[in-house]
């Protein structure tokens, strides 16, 4: 038998011995022969069924790892009670244990798996592209620099980039939003998401060992593995108090002797005190609420790398943004160019050396000359200046581009007198001001435009509602830049930080997190240094960047800051629900205790409340699965 069934059989020929001999002895009632003989074969049953198991764990705990469990615990107080002739009593705690054991594990089981249905969207068939027109082939075969075919309604084979066609895409397996995203030349896809309509053509850009889904489902992996504190506690907590409540029960059955107590009464009673006092329900309650709530989380497009991440969300008290493609769009657009001389010839200069960098405004500036039908000039010895610009040499010798910063230390004013006043005006607007000069010398200057994101104003009130005490924009902009985009989000001056430098994000992130836990959100590249000083890393449309993946404690796979404050507000939740599942499981246990040490409570009614207790605080974490963060956005 498999794995998988093995513990539903036990559990199933448990609650059949179970149900046999309490017809036996309560329903027939009768000690007439056969029956004493079904009575005593059904509790057999019971005993190997859901006691030998549960022996086989313990003492594979105890022979390799060294360490009493609770499995031992169960054993142990049946078998107390069936040697006092109470062995109905024994079974009754083997069968509640025996399914509540199966049910936790199914339940954890559910938890781990939910992340791990993805895989199940994946098609096992795509089109090929070839000279002599498609193949269908196995996705398996797929190499990257294959071409796909994707047609309306099929599902995307593995992560690329369209070559050709126009269409749009499904991405709410992956990110959690439903609104469809067009795609068309240059755009990224990622697998398991479906094309809705147009004929797609799909370069296949990495092999299907290292896709989205399959690094999502790594991820998440890692993250159930890496414990959180409480998770770590829980642990070191339940192996101790293991060794405790074996120890206090001997103590209690030499206590009950010395106070003249029977043998077999004496030996039932501390029975009952050991299934009292056993710390199930106080083990299960964190990672069961853990699990679910990261299998949640990744249903819903946010990655936690582990449990310890998610705790320290919970506690976060202020968050900082990093501004150009996290509350911004960072789909920026040229707006004005202003220079002395042919505006076509500057933008193919400044072109050339922004053709050697990767961010936002850089690609805006190769748009606006594509747009014009300009070829950049041939710029070579390329360089980047961290928070400044590039740096270049061209065929009349070095040439920079960038900001106010790089051009005073390039020697160059930045707002010059006549003839260039135009640039002047450029200087003094509420856009992103790119001047682009030779040593000393200012060559032009023009703006870019970027626009927040729709998700960005609704994203940070939410997290503001839901107590979030400090809101904070970081960015390199100019001051005029950041007024204007923070105005539209609800962000007031003072919550605002411009014309920084990549250590001054650093800095402020510092200085946030001296007055309490802080977050900081960015791209999980440009802001890596951020990212690890703050205290969770947050990276912002992770689901195509291994960088950003990699460099924060949790990423938003889409571009939904929404995603942000569910998350935040799943991370309290989580941590409201451990609370109640610990306050519940030491409140009936500390009752149970007092009640089998003071009052005759009998074995059964402590085996009903340690088993319910134990099934309950497991429910309880599993209402997590079904966090709002899994819905999809529908607008």
């Amino acid at each position: 038998m498999t794995d998988d069934r093995a513990p539903l059989i036990l559990t199933g020929l448990t609650l059949v011995g179970m149900f046999a001999a309490a017809v036996v002895r309560w329903g027939i009632g009768t000690a007439e022969a056969p029956w004493p003989a079904v009575e005593a074969g059904a509790l057999l049953l019971v005993f190997l069924a859901g006691g030998v198991p549960a022996a086989i764990r313990a003492l594979k705990a105890l022979w390799q790892e060294h360490e009493l469990d609770i499995d031992l615990l169960m054993v142990i107080a049946a078998l107390a009670a069936a040697a006092v002739g109470a062995a109905m009593e024994g079974a009754v705690l083997l069968t509640l244990f025996s399914f509540s054991t199966t049910l936790e594990q199914r339940a954890m089981g559910r938890a781990r798996r939910a992340i791990e249905a993805l895989m199940e969207l994946r098609p096992d068939r795509t089109l090929r592209r070839t000279e002599a027109g498609t193949e269908e082939v196995a996705v398996e075969d797929l190499r990257p620099g294959d071409v796909v075919v994707l047609r309306p309604g099929a599902r995307v084979p593995v992560d690329g980039v369209v070559v050709e066609g126009e269409g749009s895409i499904d991405e709410s397996t992956i990110t959690g939003e439903s609104v469809p995203v067009a795609k068309s030349r240059g755009a990224a896809v990622f697998e398991a998401t479906v094309n809705l309509h147009g004929v797609l053509e799909v370069e296949v850009r990495r092999p299907l060992a290292e896709s989205t889904v399959a690094r999502m489902i790594a991820l998440v992996t890692e993250a159930q593995a890496a414990r959180a504190p409480s998770e770590r506690f829980s642990e070191w907590f339940g192996q101790r108090y293991t060794v405790a409540v074996l120890a206090g029960s001997i103590l209690a059955l030499l206590g009950f002797l010395w106070a003249g107590r029977a043998w077999d009464d004496a030996l039932y009673r501390a029975a009952t005190l050991l299934v009292a006092a056993s710390p199930c329900a106080i083990v299960i309650s964190v990672p069961a609420a853990i699990l679910s709530a990261l299998s949640a989380a990744a249903r819903g497009g946010v990655l936690f790398k582990g449990g310890a991440a998610l705790e320290t969300l919970a506690r976060v008290e202020s968050f900082a943004f990093d501004k150009t493609g996290t509350l911004t769009t960072g789909r920026q657009e040229v707006v004005e160019i202003a220079c002395d001389g042919d505006r076509d010839a500057f933008l193919t200069r400044l072109a050339g050396l922004e053709a050697h960098s990767e961010h936002p405004i850089a690609d805006a500036i190769r748009r606006a000359a594509e747009a014009r039908g300009l070829q950049p000039f041939p710029v070579r010895e390329a360089r980047a200046v961290p928070g400044e610009g590039m740096v270049g040499v061209d065929d009349e010798g070095m040439i920079w581009a960038g900001n106010a910063r790089l051009a005073a230390r390039m020697g160059a004013r930045s707002t010059p007198a006549e003839p260039s006043a135009s640039v002047s005006a450029l200087h003094r607007g509420a856009e992103t001001l790119v001047l682009l000069g030779r040593g000393a010398r200012l060559l032009g200057a023009l703006t870019v435009a970027d626009r927040p994101r729709d998700s960005a104003g609704p994203g940070i009130a939410a997290l503001r509602q839901s107590g979030v005490r400090r809101i904070a924009m970081l960015t390199g902009d100019r001051r005029a830049v950041a007024d204007r985009i923070g105005a539209g989000l609800g962000i007031g001056p003072d919550e605002i930080r411009a014309d920084l430098l990549p250590e001054d994000k650093v800095r402020i992130v510092a200085e946030l997190a001296a007055q309490g836990r802080v977050a900081f959100v960015g791209d999980g590249v440009n802001d890596a240094a951020a990212l690890a000083r703050a205290d969770v890393g947050i990276a912002m449309g992770a689901a195509g960047s291994e960088v950003a993946l990699q460099a924060a404690d949790v990423a938003l796979l889409s571009e939904d800051i929404g995603r942000l404050a569910l998350a935040h507000r799943l991370s309290r939740r989580t941590a409201r629900i451990i609370r109640q599942n610990l306050v519940f499981a030491m409140g009936a246990m500390v009752t149970l205790v007092l009640s089998g040490l003071f009052l005759d409570l009998p074995l059964p009614l402590a085996v009903i409340g340690h088993e319910g207790g134990t099934v309950l605080v497991v429910l309880n974490g599993l209402r997590l699965l079904a966090d709002p963060i899994r819905r999809r956005r529908t607008a």
